[in-house]
């Protein structure tokens, strides 16, 4: 059995990251404009609740009365590039370690290249994967729910479809690709798709509230896995 992980509210809080990054685009609007960090950080937060991330900065930018692309993609550049304050969740913190000692660990996650290394090194995770896998760093047509980093661990591993297990939490793209190849699929509902209905044939196989329930569902598929991966080398 090989374990994949999803990143992004699967082992930790992404809005922490958001937070993080509206953190230092505060700090920057108060060194370049002399504006208060903590009415600055209020502000990216209520904007990001009431309208979505799509034009956070903009309208920051646009209630000082500034609003220049120039400034846009300065705070775009300071919030990929400054080093996140984030954790794992507990649960994560807790299995990650242990299941590395009984199985090969890879990551697979979408996102900016830069954004994405950042966080996976804010975590200090690599150690625990045999390989962190960014999608965008072979093409964003690759990115989830592309299964071609899913097969560049099945080939790593010289192992079949079904000795794949993904735990991911976002059902538009996590988990299509297994399972249309005979992968097994984990879905923890936490973070911003805790309550996403999937598509057809886009649910994964497993749902669990949380990694509380992981290791349960793990033992149920370890049999199987086990038994096809015998008939695939037969």
């Amino acid at each position: 059995m090989i374990l994949i992980f999803d990143l992004d509210d699967t082992l930790y809080d992404e809005r922490s990251y958001v937070e993080s990054g509206f953190r230092a685009v505060a700090a920057h609007g108060h060194a370049r404009y002399g504006w208060p960090v903590a009415a600055s950080f209020r502000f990216l937060r209520e904007t990001l609740d009431s309208d979505g991330r799509g034009a956070v900065f903009d309208r920051w930018l646009e209630a000082h009365g500034l609003h220049m692309r120039a400034a846009v993609k300065e705070c775009l550049a300071v919030y990929r590039r400054h080093t996140p304050k984030i954790s794992l969740n507990p649960q994560a913190a807790k299995l990650l370690p242990k299941l590395a000692r009984e199985a090969p660990l890879y990551l697979i996650t979408d996102g900016h290249k830069l954004v994405q290394r950042r966080k996976v090194e804010a975590l200090g995770i690599a150690p625990l994967f045999r390989k962190v896998l960014i999608t965008h760093c072979y093409g964003r047509a690759r990115a989830k729910p592309s299964p071609y980093c899913f097969d560049l661990v099945r080939k790593a591993e010289r192992c079949g479809w079904a000795d794949l297990v993904y735990v991911g939490d976002d059902p538009a793209k996590d988990f299509a690709a297994l399972n249309r190849r005979g992968g097994h699929t984990i879905r923890v509902r936490t973070g911003s798709h805790r309550d996403t209905v999937a598509a057809p044939g886009y649910e994964a196989q497993h749902v669990i509230a949380d990694l509380g329930g992981l290791t349960a569902v793990l033992q149920k598929i370890s049999p199987r896995s086990s038994q096809a991966k015998a008939a695939h080398r037969a």
